[in-house]
């Protein structure tokens, strides 16, 4: 006799970082980018675990994988910004994800703001943040961040991060 088709139905599960990893490339998430100016110059990492946490102080939250170089640099700065990124951004997103590729280049549009942290000029928002609290989760940090200000640009379409690419997201006139 053959299966049943209930018996074929049955999910497997998978367990551990496997599991959360499975998960999390086909849960599409917005991209950032996080400057600091540090002693050492500037520092900028990709980060797509940016979500907003309340308003009372406002907030928002960011985790980074190590608190060693880009990470530790902004992780020490007293002020950082957090890029919100669009369609323009896929290139620039994929050189700060990348440890010693090209960073803060005149031709990626670079300024640095009165209070001198590193600026992308064209992006749709760039919250300056200083950290509330930060825990350490293993080797990754959890970073819970008050939003001081923000530098608004002009809107484009946005661009979120899915199954390890960035995606424009169709739709809405914003260029």
């Amino acid at each position: 006799m053959g299966s049943s088709q209930s018996e074929a139905a049955v999910p497997q599960e998978i367990v551990g970082a496997e599991a959360l990893k499975r998960a999390f490339r086909d849960h599409p998430t917005g991209v950032a980018l996080i400057t600091a100016r540090t002693p050492d110059g500037p520092v900028g990492l990709t980060a797509s675990s940016v979500a907003s946490v309340g308003i009372d102080p406002p907030a928002l939250s960011f985790s980074v994988t190590r608190a060693t170089g880009s990470a530790g640099g902004i992780l020490s700065a007293d002020s950082y910004l957090v890029h919100l990124l669009d369609e323009r951004h896929a290139d620039l997103a994929r050189a700060f994800a990348v440890s010693g590729s090209d960073r803060f280049t005149p031709e990626q549009g670079w300024e640095t703001l009165d209070t001198g942290e590193p600026h992308l000029s064209r992006s749709r928002a760039a919250l300056r943040c200083r950290t509330l609290h930060s825990l350490g989760v293993g080797s990754s940090v959890i970073v819970v961040a008050e939003v001081l200000g923000a530098v608004f640009g002009e809107a484009a379409r946005p661009m979120v991060y899915h199954d390890r690419n960035f995606h424009v997201l169709q739709g809405g006139d914003h260029g």
